[in-house]
């Protein structure tokens, strides 16, 4: 059976020069654009070393220009955003040098080739930190809130039983909040202003004032009469007369659980707003690193002395006039 032997003719139809190739030479270009990874580690180590040089600078000259008794709001926002952008430039600056030096370090003289490692060193490089500020904050953020939760545990069990075992609305609502901020206190403050000094009525009146603020909407007629009859007793008053200063005491109390609830809703949408902006401009800074490691891995390519010196030397072919 006769083989069928391939066209040499290309698309245009001309017969295209075939050069006598070696497998040596097929190797050779296969060696050259193979990774190197001893370069691309050395790649990763200079560009994490060369950001934290940077970003200790920057906590140096942040903590010698911030004067601590003038720092506002505004001004701590400012030096926030400062920090965010020294961060984002300091990556930015890191990742070239890390790619330029993937790129030199590897030997390549394929610009592409030597782009590809420096970018790679970029993406190791991003791995690595992104792992140590997760398990660093996680630790450090983890060991707050159980320091956090072993001081409000007791405190919580505390409300609950003396709150008759109800839910206290404003904590599901604010529960960063303590316990100077219960809106309650400063109704239990003016019962024990008013009723002289601290005896057993003034106690079980605080307590069914409390009721019935927690009291849900169908109990509430029954704890408002409880504690008519208590805060009647413990000033002497008709019920008739303390019935004005309940409701007052309920207003006061709504009031604030309301104030509570837009407190909490404003920091929440603050805080969705600069999570969202946060991680935008993350990416942003990170994708201009990525371009940076490309560009200088790119720049950082080898150029062989001898192949460049041959190519120097060889003669221009003379075209032959028609």
């Amino acid at each position: 059976m006769a083989m069928e032997t391939p066209d040499p003719r290309t698309d245009n139809g001309h017969y295209a020069e075939i050069r006598d190739t070696t497998p040596d030479e097929d190797v050779r270009t296969v060696v050259i654009h193979r990774i190197a990874w001893g370069a691309v580690f050395a790649g990763v180590a200079i560009s994490m070393v060369a950001q934290l040089l940077l970003n200790l600078l920057g906590i140096g000259f942040g903590a010698g220009v911030v004067d601590p008794q003038s720092v506002d709001a505004s001004s701590a926002g400012s030096f926030s955003i400062g920090a965010a952008i020294w961060w984002a430039v300091t990556g930015i600056i890191a990742a070239g040098a890390g790619g330029y030096a993937a790129g030199r370090l590897s030997g390549r003289p394929e610009p592409t080739t030597a782009a590809w490692h420096g970018l790679t060193s970029w993406a190791f490089t991003t791995l690595a930190i992104f792992y140590l500020l997760t398990t660093t904050l996680g630790a450090a953020v983890g060991g707050a809130l159980s320091a956090v939760g072993s001081i409000a545990g007791p405190v919580a069990q505390s409300a609950t039983q003396a709150a008759g075992q109800q839910s206290n609305p404003l904590r599901a609502i604010a529960p960063g909040l303590t316990s100077g901020a219960d809106p309650f206190s400063s109704i239990e403050q003016q019962v024990r202003a008013s009723s002289g000094d601290a005896n057993a009525q003034r106690e079980a009146a605080v307590v069914a004032l409390r009721d019935l603020m927690l009291a849900p909407t169908a109990q509430q007629p029954e704890a408002r009469e409880r504690a008519v009859q208590a805060l009647a007793r413990v000033q002497n008053t008709p019920p008739e007369q303390v019935r004005g200063q309940v409701a007052s005491y309920e207003q006061q109390y709504r009031q604030a659980v309301d104030q509570a609830r837009q407190a909490a809703t404003r920091a929440a949408d603050a805080t969705t707003r600069t999570l969202f902006w946060s991680m935008i401009t993350a990416v942003i800074a990170l994708l201009l690193g990525a371009g940076a490691a490309w560009w200088a891995g790119r720049e950082a390519a080898v150029s062989p002395t001898i192949t460049a010196a041959a190519r120097r030397l060889r003669p221009t072919p003379r075209v032959a006039a028609p």
